[in-house]
């Protein structure tokens, strides 16, 4: 039993000890390629496109792929990039995921390599921008499928890099970002066994990294209502159903949604209104008002109630004002929670706590943002989480958000992105399928 239990301790010792190496030599490498990052990087920032419209970047993602020796696909769900290396070793199949498409932003950040690009988007001329760090996924995991192929004949298993298109939505009318990505098979031939994401993040400082196990993203809906009444002269309301008063009370009667009905207590909430449009002329009371807002939840139960009282209190309050109301919601996406696998998450902590160290790890509160990456995490278990952007000493209250012009991102971070993803990968691989 004595000598059962010594070379126990002697696989644990030696298995240990392998890892650490790795680490170090992962390290090595990324450091080796923080120029190469920040060039492409800067490039991609440059000449941003939006969602599904990926065609100049995924072509250069596809050649770099190639060029390592990676097997390419390319065309999955319009633009995306699908890379699959297999390593010299049997193992499982671990998935890698950065997203490509920028948004319709005029950049105002003063940087030589600052967006200029314009395009039309819902019939207007807009910026284009990379406002929300995506260009800097696709360079991390660039840089990540470098390391990772040069230490192909010690790979002890099979990785997955999917370069994802339109994950801010893809156009109205258009199929895209990560669900169309599996139905599109992306997840198979090989079959993945575990998904690891990360995205950066403007508001928190470089060399950090921060993670949730559970519900760590809402799930959203979009929303469309449409209120109609009676037109009439603006010098005669009486002669009218007036759909803007009407709209205002359902605004208003919306804010106690979150505030009345769901328990904030269990799960945050959110229900917002973002566009209101109605009417052409100042003495003209319109016949109709189209408002369109977003949705947040964290919970299948919380998704119906929110989604519910919106339907009710938009039908029954135009009811009472002698106008109708029709709610669609999801009108154009859907997200589901992004969802961190419990087990996975306490599983692969330690090894996000080595290449960081373990001060630089946090535990955050739930975000109500979403991302699409949870399509991903409802087929295979996965991990999404959060790399610092902010410059050191920043001040997460003052820095800019995501989707804003003025967002900006200290790219000193990046290669601590390229040791996380690969150490999860090589982490993961060492303990085996199942295990």
């Amino acid at each position: 039993m004595k000598k059962v239990l010594l070379a126990a301790f002697s696989l644990i010792s030696v298995s240990v000890s392998a890892q650490t190496t790795s680490k170090a030599v992962v390290a090595k490498k990324a450091d080796a390629l923080e120029k190469q990052i920040i060039a492409w990087r800067r490039d991609f920032h440059e000449h941003p496109e939006l969602g599904n419209r990926e065609v100049r970047t995924s072509g250069i993602i596809a050649d770099y792929l190639k060029s390592l020796g990676i097997e390419v696909k390319t065309g999955v769900a319009t633009t995306g990039v699908v890379g699959v290396l297999k390593g010299g070793k049997p193992g499982p199949v671990v998935a890698l995921r950065a997203d490509m498409d920028g948004l319709p932003v005029t950049e105002r950040v003063k940087i030589p390599f600052a967006s200029k690009v314009k395009t039309t988007y819902n019939g207007n001329e807009v910026g284009v921008m990379h406002a929300c760090g995506h260009d800097s996924h696709m360079a991390i995991l660039m840089a990540t499928a470098q390391v990772l192929s040069s230490m192909k004949a010690d790979l002890r298993g099979t990785v997955k890099f999917i370069f994802q298109p339109a994950e801010e939505g893809a156009p109205l009318g258009e199929k895209g970002g990560a669900e169309q990505m599996i139905k599109e098979g992306a997840l198979e031939n090989p079959k993945v066994d575990a998904i690891f994401g990360l995205h950066i993040n403007s508001q928190t400082e470089v060399g950090k990294i921060v993670y949730r196990p559970g519900g760590t993203m809402a799930g959203v809906s979009d929303l469309q209502i449409t209120v109609t009444g009676r037109q009439a002269h603006g010098a005669y309301p009486w002669s009218s159903i007036d759909p803007v008063v009407v709209s205002a009370q359902i605004i208003s009667g919306l804010q106690t949604i979150v505030s009345r009905n769901v328990n904030i207590t269990e799960n945050p909430a959110v229900v917002t209104i973002g566009v209101i449009n109605g009417g052409s002329r100042f003495n003209i009371i319109p016949e109709s008002v189209v408002m369109q807002g977003t949705l947040r939840y964290f919970t299948e139960g919380d998704e119906k109630l929110v989604t519910e009282n919106v339907r009710r209190i938009a039908t029954k309050t135009a009811e009472a004002y002698g106008a109708t109301a029709e709610v669609i919601t999801p009108y154009s996406n859907h997200y589901p929670v992004t969802f961190n696998n419990v087990a996975l998450t306490e599983k692969m902590l330690p090894t996000l706590e080595a290449t960081a160290g373990k001060e630089n790890v946090l535990l955050r509160p739930p975000v109500t943002g979403a991302e699409d990456f949870s399509f991903f995490q409802q087929k295979v278990p996965g991990i999404f989480f959060f790399l610092g952007g902010m410059p050191k000493g920043g001040n997460a209250l003052t820095a800019p958000s995501h989707h804003t012009p003025d967002f900006y991102l200290d790219e000193s971070g990046f290669t601590l992105g390229v040791k996380a993803l690969c150490n999860l990968t090589l982490d993961y691989m060492a303990m085996g399928k199942g295990k």
